[in-house]
């Protein structure tokens, strides 16, 4: 299931294109909105828990552990 999602700020990300090619760094401008799977999950870091996703993309591409508070939902 596909959600509509909206950036917030500004970020550089790591996409993955195809297993078999480096990852493409991209940047992600504030107020794109785009329709994503997405795979939610904790990381934890010196800070304590952080609740990010793997956000996959409809041409494929998946960026991985993107923290919820670089986005909201629109729907």
């Amino acid at each position: 299931m596909y959600h509509l999602i909206e950036f917030i700020a500004d970020f550089i990300a790591d996409l993955e294109v195809s297993p078999r090619q480096s990852l493409e760094r991209v940047r992600v401008r504030k107020g794109t909105r785009v329709f994503v799977g997405l795979c939610p999950y904790i990381v934890e870091t010196v800070s304590g828990p952080v609740e990010v996703a793997d956000l996959y993309f409809e041409d494929g591409t998946v960026a991985r552990q993107v923290c919820f508070e670089r986005f909201h939902f629109v729907e």
